[in-house]
């Protein structure tokens, strides 16, 4: 027998620290957790013992056992699944895995509220046992292995843990928790058994506690007598299988809680069967709030459809079943035709999963749809915790980019304020007569693009605006060039149309300005690209005016700050001439102070636009001699 005693690497000790001293609330969570853990490894053995059928020698059924023993306080739960190596028992709890741990104690940090239920959504299940319990035994025997290649974990969760060699009679993994004194109320058969039934009713596994615990609370719990009779506690089976005429909302709202981890109901759901030359089941959730990970990991972390084969479980995160704009959605596919050998390389060239994938994605918006036809309070919901990941769609998905866009509220100058709540049919349904293009704004806040000097002349000609101010929306309005036949235009990009009217007065107001302008060049020089009389401009004194492909000032110094490379450009200054500053600057006769209120005309155009000044401090130091003269 080989022991050792092993320090948890420290991010996994943090964890169980936090576990013991600070998650308070829903501590029932552990056993849907360790269930959870339990199901996936018979799903694993299940899977690998099509290619390896002598896996199952010796013990065919695939189960998941819970029982409790008063007299010892212990609450045990057994699988008969895979089973763990040594060198896997310290990968998978000694050590930290994956990056769940980290992201949950980045959650926790980042002001969450310190609840047990946050704990399934990082990968970090299994310690969510030291909740309940102040010491854990592990004992587990890989599959195909002798009994004697058996493995004893434990721990008290306060740093350290022991390995062991052990002699285990069965494959599989058994977690034995020893209860905290004050946990009395998991040592109850009607407990477990209703936990049982609220979080893991529909694992495609039995489910067994002993018969006459639930008979009686008075008798022995011990499973280790041979005279116990097992009895199934859980559905066991897929939900997706039965037909939708014998599953209740509630149950839909049950698997998807088990399925997301999460405590909250899903928003909606969508559950279909296609039949044909190729037969595949799908069950799909719109979540209500964003899940952790998908906060916590952004575009890089990842979290797929579960795939299955003929009821088979394959794999946890298929990504290949829908696009990264809608990663979000949590579910099931359950296809009848593809191998069952399927590997990641098979399934990214594979055309069945392609229309596996289309029909995944015509549901998912099908959802949204519906909910912003039918539950404009929910829809709101939803575009608020998914609106930027969606918009995401819109440069990723061109096949349904115009179906996206229809989905997408944004504010506008005749709405409600910093209210986005304008789609772009409601924008169309409101445009005058001669009107024929969607113009928008995009800007670094609310504030910033109701605020811009841009929008003077549309305002005064009573031209709706749309204002965008997500981080996201610059970079996918560069792939959204018009929407129902319409071309979108941002204000603030390239010149306006003018009538022949206005034209006209433009060239008159350019030639009566042709000294300033050329003043202005003078004393701006470098700095800029170009000065010219605005078209833009009603009461401010100047603005930015960018080329039509030309990055916006806000994004250019985000993706700067982001460490990213930009290109360098100069702007073009457009001013208003009959604005007071600027007839204070054509008649400046002292050099140095036309050009310090020179130079504040562009820093002032630069901080609307959301350009960072290259000197701040010289700025402060030119409007503080302005102010003194």
């Amino acid at each position: 027998m080989t022991t050792q005693t092993r320090p948890f690497e420290a991010e996994v000790a943090q964890v169980l620290h936090l576990v013991t001293h600070s998650l308070y609330s829903h501590k029932e969570i552990f056993l849907r957790e360790l269930i959870s853990n339990a199901s996936d490894a018979c799903d694993k053995l299940r899977f690998q013992s099509l290619s390896e059928p002598d896996l199952l020698a010796g013990q065919p059924e695939l189960r998941i056992d819970v029982s409790f023993d008063r007299d010892a306080r212990t609450v045990t739960i057994t699988d008969t699944g895979i089973g763990m190596s040594r060198d896997e028992v310290i990968a998978n709890i000694g050590s930290i895995a994956s990056s769940g741990t980290r992201r949950f104690l980045e959650a926790l940090e980042g002001g969450q509220k310190a609840d047990a239920r946050l704990i399934g959504q990082f990968g970090v299940g299994f310690y969510s046992a030291f909740v309940v319990a102040d010491q854990v035994t592990v004992l587990t025997r890989q599959a195909g292995a002798e009994p004697e290649a058996g493995i004893q974990w434990q721990s008290d969760g306060r740093g350290e843990y022991t390995i062991a060699d052990a002699v285990v009679a069965e494959r599989g993994t058994t977690v034995i928790l020893h209860l905290k004194a004050d946990e009395d109320e998991f040592l109850d058969a009607w407990k477990l058994r209703s936990l049982i039934g609220k979080y893991s009713d529909h694992i495609a596994f039995p489910i067994r506690m002993p018969k006459q615990a639930m008979e009686s609370e008075d008798g022995d719990n011990n499973p280790a007598d041979a005279a116990i009779e097992w009895e199934v506690v859980n559905d066991a089976s897929a939900l997706w299988a039965k037909p939708k005429s014998e599953i209740s909302d509630e149950d839909y709202q049950n698997f998807y809680k088990s399925l997301g981890h999460d405590f909250n109901d899903a928003a909606a759901w969508s559950h279909n069967r296609v039949e044909g030359n190729q037969s595949f089941t799908t069950l799909l959730y719109i979540p209500s709030q964003p899940p952790f990970d998908l906060m916590m990991g952004g575009r890089d972390e990842r979290k797929g459809l579960k795939l299955y084969i003929k009821r088979v479980f394959v794999m946890d995160a298929a990504e290949e079943l829908l696009p990264n704009y809608l990663r979000f959605v949590r579910g099931v596919v359950d296809s009848d035709d593809l191998p069952l050998n399927v590997s990641r390389e098979i399934l990214q060239h594979n055309r069945q999963l392609e229309r596996i994938k289309g029909a995944c994605v015509k549901r998912v918006l099908d959802l949204i749809e519906k909910l912003s036809r039918d539950e404009p309070e929910k829809f709101a919901a939803f575009l608020k915790a998914f609106g930027n990941t969606l918009k995401e769609g819109i440069v990723e998905d061109h096949g349904n980019r115009e179906r996206i866009a229809k989905l997408l509220r944004f504010a506008s100058t005749q709405g409600e304020a910093d209210a986005q709540t304008i789609s772009l049919d409601d924008y169309i349904g409101r445009m005058a007569g001669d009107q024929t293009t969607i113009w928008y704004i995009t800007a670094d806040g609310y504030k910033a693009a109701a605020g811009s000097p841009q929008l003077e002349a549309f305002r005064a000609k009573n031209i709706e605006v749309l204002l965008m101010f997500d981080r996201i929306d610059e970079w996918m309005l560069g792939h959204l060039n018009e929407y129902a036949g319409k071309p979108l235009k941002n204000v603030a990009k390239g010149e306006l149309p003018l009538e022949e009217a206005e034209k006209q007065q433009q060239e008159q107001a350019t030639q009566a300005a042709a000294p300033l302008l050329e003043k202005l060049k003078s004393l701006l020089g470098e700095r800029v690209a170009d000065v010219r009389v605005s078209a833009r401009l009603t009461d401010s004194p100047s603005c930015l005016a960018l080329s039509d492909h030309e990055m916006a000032p806000h994004l250019a110094r985000l993706l700067r700050e982001a460490g990213q490379a930009v290109p360098d450009s100069k702007p073009t200054l457009e001013i208003n001439p009959q604005h007071a500053l600027l007839k204070k600057i054509e008649g400046e006769r002292d050099e140095a102070r036309a050009g310090d209120l020179a130079a504040v005309l562009l820093e002032q155009a630069e901080i609307a636009a959301g350009a960072p000044l290259a000197d701040p401090a010289a700025f402060v130091q030119r409007m503080n001699r302005l102010l003194v003269d």
